[in-house]
């Protein structure tokens, strides 16, 4: 069975090609002529999407979907034969010629249990089996690769560099973690020698990737499911950077900093005396403000539509990376200027009520506390942000406990909903109402709403006029905020109706 990736034709199958990771190298495959097949128990957007560039998907994982490509090319071949011969005597003969099987090459994920049908299947029948970071390793290859790293931050700064360098003319081709409205989704492929694609190292995958240039935002522990200690987080993202040509590091990190030691740097702080700084900063409500040197000269000031310190940081390393890339500060800046950030990174859903409804994926206690820091320069002298969140994963949430308690004094008042499990066992019996309590301790105004059906109708019990609702995790939070928006603009509507004429 081989091991090598194959891109001259061998047919891919995905299974649980739906998902955010696998969907974006399923696309990119898809658009590079390649057969494409996959399976998901969800139709979405994302699989419709695949659907139209060539993809197959099926609705079940079952053994039999292995068997798609052998029977599409053996209905090809035979049409081809029809075609060509013939007397039915030769048709006959040519078509008695057994048709080798094709066995495609199987990529799943780590949330592919070993018992699945699809993945038993393609064991037993010698497919070559891949995990997800083994197709975009090889994908990383095949390119001037330019790949982000960090336990917090990757999606944005990677959409940000991927653009930046679309609206340069340099046409890369994109892989995130993330939709990104101005990418057309999750993935891009462009037809320049460039990738630029996230690397996650939840799973320890990042030691497999080798690219010209890694980013590495930061270094914290953010998945106890399977790193042990920070320690062999330190680890993964030190084998990784060995294997980069070129590493840029943000050194406000102090792990980045000490311990791997990056060519390229940046920060916040002009004092760090970074490669890379910022100084005459003015954050604000609609976006940042700052201007930029290199190696202490001065290379002019840029506008950021996102909010926060922590986005200034992101934008901060895609400027490294345009540098390195040759580009003028200029183009740089016009890219940044013009981005708007990936879904569920501060976004905006909707307005009700008086109410905004804000989206967010931060699920750690570090991106908590940006996150609410940004929400806290949005809103207005008046306005309540009111942060409404769903811890995710036991293991993270019992890891952390302490540090989620006080991870929300931005803001004014804290809904919490019981934990997401993500599919992992609950060993150490943690509930979100462990976290509430802890929380209380700390926070004047904390609220425990366990289910997302009724904490629907809790809301409204809750949220006022002029507040910024934020909601918070990595889970299925945000599939209550549509609702949420269609009954307060019924509401809305209502008593417009109502007013006298």
């Amino acid at each position: 069975m081989s091991k090598t990736v194959d891109f001259r034709g061998q047919p891919f199958h995905f299974i649980g090609i739906g998902g955010i990771g696998m969907s974006a190298l399923a696309y990119v495959l898809a658009k590079r002529k390649l057969p494409v097949s996959g399976s998901d128990l969800c139709s979405t957007h994302i699989t419709q999407r695949l659907q139209s560039v060539g993809a197959h998907i099926f609705k079940d994982q079952e053994a039999t979907n292995l068997d798609f490509f052998q029977s599409v090319e053996r209905n090809v071949d035979s049409v081809a034969a029809e075609a060509v011969l013939g007397s039915s005597h030769s048709r006959r003969s040519v078509l008695a010629q057994p048709v080798p099987p094709r066995l495609p090459q199987v990529v799943c994920s780590t949330a592919i249990s070993a018992d699945n049908s699809e993945y038993v299947a393609a064991r037993d029948r010698g497919c070559s089996i891949f995990h997800r970071s083994d197709i975009l390793a090889a994908l990383i290859k095949d390119y001037h690769s330019i790949a982000v790293a960090g336990t917090h931050g990757k999606t944005t700064t990677s959409s940000l560099i991927g653009y930046m360098l679309v609206d340069a003319g340099l046409d890369p081709t994109v892989v995130v973690g993330g939709e990104v409205n101005a990418l057309g989704g999750n993935a891009r492929l462009g037809e320049s020698q460039f990738l630029v694609a996230e690397a996650d190292e939840s799973d320890g995958s990042l030691a497999k990737l080798a690219p010209r240039i890694g980013i590495v935002t930061n270094i914290e522990l953010d998945h106890p499911d399977h790193y042990h200690s920070l320690d062999e987080v330190i680890a993964t993202f030190k084998t990784f950077t060995h294997q980069c040509e070129t590493v840029i590091g943000c050194i406000d990190c102090e792990i980045v900093r000490d311990r791997l030691q990056p060519e390229i740097t940046y920060s916040l702080s002009p004092e760090r005396e970074a490669d890379y700084t910022v100084r005459n900063v003015v954050y604000g409500g609609s976006g940042t403000k700052a201007q930029v040197l290199e190696r202490g000269t001065v290379l002019g000031e840029f506008n950021l539509r996102l909010l926060g310190e922590h986005n200034l940081a992101n934008a901060l390393a895609a400027i490294a990376v345009g540098r390195k890339l040759g580009l003028e500060f200029e183009a740089v800046a016009r890219g940044l200027a013009s981005f708007e950030g990936a879904k569920r990174r501060f976004e905006h859903r909707g307005d009700g009520g008086g109410i905004t409804f804000i989206d967010d994926y931060a699920h750690h206690p570090s991106e908590l506390r940006a996150t609410l820091a940004a929400a806290r320069l949005q809103a207005k002298d008046s306005q309540r942000v009111v942060a409404i969140f769903q811890p995710h994963r036991y293991s993270r949430t019992q890891t952390f406990l302490t540090e989620f308690a006080t991870s929300f004094r931005d803001a004014d008042v804290v809904v919490l909903t019981d934990i997401y499990s993500a599919g992992e066992p609950n060993v150490e019996r943690v509930k979100g109402q462990d976290l509430a309590e802890l929380m209380a301790q700390h926070h004047d105004c904390v609220y425990y709403e366990p289910v997302l059906e009724t904490l629907k109708h809790f809301l409204p019990s809750v949220l006022q006029p002029g507040d910024l609702a934020l909601f918070l995790g990595a889970g299925n939070l945000n599939q209550i905020i549509p609702h949420l928006v269609a009954r307060y603009n019924q509401n809305d509507a209502k008593a417009t109706h109502n007013v006298p004429g």
